[in-house]
């Protein structure tokens, strides 16, 4: 279980004339995500999605609220006073470089992420890609070939485990980075704008093979997309951001049963629910019902 609890983001800014000023990114989203569903977040652009995805995956920190993975806290806000300050240096200030050691560069959540780049090492043929990511994870050498190949078969790369990525199509690519995150066996993945690179048929391949290795591990799964077809064909709820700062504008459960087609009547009902809500908040006007 996913549980975000009242996030905010807020960015300090200097203009061109060195002034001050603010951004808030994201406002007081509340959100909770059960385990092993897939739940994608669209909104406009600049409304603080993938902001708010990092901030779930403990990359960034809120300035206010706090995010819970299976009721452990992943980071909490950073201190904003002095005596916040000194409080949170005395939590967090180990007794020796020892235990510095021991307790640096641990996951303490068993989460994977996809950039929308991408993010695999160029100079690393497929294999190397993904048995890297298990040696972080600790997995001992003999073990993480082993470990890597069905992934890398999984995700249709098994004639290409020698190729380096600049060999690989974009499409390729992409699937080389699920590989290498289904290969560490997270419990959580978190992806941002994953197929947003690539043409629309290589997207809709994708989104299967997407959803042939959740089937395969069940594991929770959490998109940001600006395609709202996409995120009805893979998701079971779609959560809409407002324009920023980004607050949960609304949530729609997808209730149609998997397989499904992209031209059911439902599917296109509900792009066009979605679709007609975006464009109210955009031009505060609307042809459709919501």
């Amino acid at each position: 279980m996913i549980e975000a609890k009242g996030i905010t983001k807020f960015f300090s800014i200097v203009n061109e004339d060195r002034t001050a000023a603010g951004l808030t990114a994201v406002l007081s989203v509340s959100l909770k995500i059960g385990d092993g569903r897939i739940v994608s977040i669209l909104g406009p652009s600049g409304c603080g999605k993938s902001t708010f995805l990092e901030i779930l995956a403990g990359l960034q920190a809120p300035t206010e609220g706090e995010v819970y993975i299976d009721g452990v806290r992943v980071l909490e806000p950073l201190p904003s006073t002095r005596r916040e300050m000194e409080d949170y240096r005395r939590r967090y200030q180990f007794l020796s470089p020892l235990a510095n050691g021991l307790f640096r560069d641990r996951p303490k959540h068993d989460i994977a992420m996809i950039f929308q780049d991408y993010a695999v090492f160029p100079w690393m043929t497929a294999l190397q890609n993904v048995t890297f990511a298990l040696k972080l994870r600790g997995v001992a050498r003999a073990e993480r070939e082993e470990r890597a190949l069905p992934f890398l078969k999984a995700a249709g790369l098994g004639d290409s485990l020698d190729k380096y990525p600049s060999q690989l199509s974009g499409g390729m690519r992409q699937r080389l980075a699920l590989a290498r995150a289904l290969a560490v066996e997270p419990k959580i993945i978190l992806m941002d704008e994953p197929f947003a690179a690539v043409d629309t048929i290589t997207r809709e391949r994708l989104q299967d093979d997407l959803l042939k290795l959740w089937e395969a591990t069940g594991i929770t799964m959490v998109l940001v997309t600006h395609d709202t077809d996409e995120a009805i064909y893979l998701s079971d709820e779609v959560v809409i951001f407002s324009p920023p700062p980004g607050e949960v504008r609304n949530v729609f459960q997808v209730e149609s049963l998997r397989p499904r087609r992209r031209n059911d009547p439902e599917h296109l009902d509900l792009k066009r629910r979605i679709d007609a809500l975006f464009k109210y908040d955009i031009d505060h006007e609307s042809e459709y019902s919501i």
